[in-house]
């Protein structure tokens, strides 16, 4: 069983930065990997950024690379999702997510076993 919180978002004009984080209570060691994912009203879930365990290889989705970036501190159980450029677009709740049992290779939503509830950013134009 993994427990996720989500903290970090706020309000914040275009082209402006938030960092979010991510504090995820599990197996020792965080063996597992960690995305985050965001979802505006009436849109799919959309996946924003993933982390591997061990912080090595990390993956992003269209709308957050170049402007995004995805690092954890293992010794914290923390996961930290920095972006900047902010644009109106962005506006949604994102979710933090736990790979424990799912596919090492699979950044799909239904690869991740637990799931947080999320953060709200909202980005002004």
């Amino acid at each position: 069983q993994v427990q996720v919180v989500e903290s970090g978002g706020g309000l914040v004009e275009a082209g402006g930065s938030l960092r979010l984080s991510c504090a995820a209570s599990g197996p020792p060691g965080g063996t597992y990997g960690m995305g985050w994912f965001r979802q505006a009203p009436g849109k799919e879930r959309e996946f924003v950024a993933g982390i591997t365990w061990d912080g090595v290889s990390t993956y992003y989705g269209d709308a957050a690379k170049g402007r995004f970036s995805i690092s954890r501190d293992n010794g914290k159980n923390t996961v930290y999702l920095q972006m900047n450029s902010l644009k109106p677009e962005d506006t949604a709740n994102y979710l933090c997510a736990a790979k424990v049992y799912g596919p090492a290779g699979s950044w799909l939503a239904k690869a991740f076993d637990y799931w947080g509830k999320g953060t709200l950013v909202t980005v002004s134009s």
